[in-house]
């Protein structure tokens, strides 16, 4: 049984917003480096149970890929609390990604809002200015 989801457009949105941390992995059928990855990924979600690891073929679901504006594949996502904290092309080395998880897991989300909210306000700032 496979410890990872697979994200449709049908299921996408609604598994962001009911989980708290998930882990994406942006892959296609013909793509050798998701091949490589894929078995590594497994294991991670065996290892969290408590995180959703959820896996988006590009080839079947091209507006999700859009969406996220996937260049290049594998591509690692890490969204908390509906915010996307980490974005990554390439397949990561079991180590590497233990490392990002980790990461992921400690980071303070009061303060990545704090600070995509100043990011905001400074581009509307500088909107503004370049309106004037």
């Amino acid at each position: 049984m496979s410890s990872t989801v697979e994200l449709t457009k049908e299921n996408f949105d609604q598994t962001v917003t009911d989980n708290e941390f998930v882990l994406i992995d942006f892959w296609a059928e013909w793509c050798g480096p998701c091949r490589q990855f894929a078995p590594v990924y497994e294991k991670a979600a065996e290892q969290n149970p408590d995180l959703v690891f959820g896996k988006v073929d590009t080839e079947a679901q091209p507006e999700l890929a859009a969406a996220f504006g996937i260049q290049s594949i594998p591509t690692l996502m890490i969204v908390r609390d509906q915010v996307a904290v980490f974005a990554q092309p390439g397949a990561l080395p079991e180590a590497a990604l233990t490392d990002v998880i980790g990461q992921a897991r400690k980071l303070d989300m009061d303060e990545v809002r704090k600070q995509i909210a100043a990011q905001q306000a400074q581009q509307a700032q500088q909107g503004g200015a370049a309106e004037a």
